[in-house]
C-alpha cells in the first residue's frame, strides 16, 4: 500500500500497472494530468485480514492542487498472489 502511495508520488505508471491485480488491472495509466497535484502525506488508518488471501486497507492521502488542499479517502482491497500483494480495487467512503 505505502509503496503504491509513493508509486504515485513519483509518477511511476508501470510499477503501479504491475501490483495492480491482473483482473482488475487497466490497460494503461496517464498519470501526466495529475503532474500539478503535490501529495502532501499518507495515514493509514487501518488494516484488515479479510480471508486467507484477502486484505482491506483504509487511508487518507492529502494532496495540494492548484494551491488548494484535499484529501482522499479510500478502502482498497488486496489480494495475495504468488507471492506479492496486489491491489484489487477501492471504494471511497462518505
Amino acid at each position: 500500500m505505502r509503496s503504491r502511495y509513493t508509486a504515485y508520488v513519483f509518477m511511476l505508471e508501470d510499477y503501479l500497472l504491475r501490483t495492480w491485480h491482473p483482473d482488475t488491472r487497466p490497460v494503461a495509466l496517464d498519470l501526466k494530468n495529475d503532474a500539478r497535484i503535490k501529495w502532501l502525506g499518507l495515514e493509514v488508518k487501518r488494516h484488515e485480514t479479510t480471508g486467507a488471501d484477502t486484505a482491506i486497507v483504509e487511508f487518507v492521502a492529502r494532496y495540494k492542487h492548484a494551491g488548494k488542499a484535499g484529501r482522499m479517502h479510500e478502502k482498497s482491497r488486496f489480494m495475495h498472489l504468488d507471492g506479492y500483494w496486489y491491489y484489487l480495487d477501492g471504494n471511497f467512503p462518505a
